[in-house]
């Protein structure tokens, strides 16, 4: 990112985070991740990015926001490395 621009990274249905400012991307299943997934909602820190649909990933941003994808993390992972191609 030398050349001062923001890559943005599709998070599914039209949605669009910016991609270094994403700390990890994880399944949601697991029962840390649940607690997370709750602690953030109750502090105000969570974006619902699934338009209705299953939770499929968490986005941790480095502002301690969660984003909720109907992305798998597999998937993201790829787009993430179609990014720095």
């Amino acid at each position: 990112m030398s050349t001062g621009k923001q890559h943005l990274l599709n998070v599914g249905l039209g949605n669009f985070v910016v991609a270094s400012r994403v700390v990890a991307v994880v399944n949601p299943a697991s029962s840390p991740m649940r607690r997370l997934r709750e602690e953030a909602r109750q502090a105000g820190r969570i974006i619902d990015a699934t338009q209705g649909r299953k939770t499929r990933s968490l986005i941790i941003t480095d502002s301690n926001h969660v984003i909720l994808s109907a992305v798998q993390a597999e998937t993201m992972r790829q787009r993430f490395q179609e990014e720095d191609e």
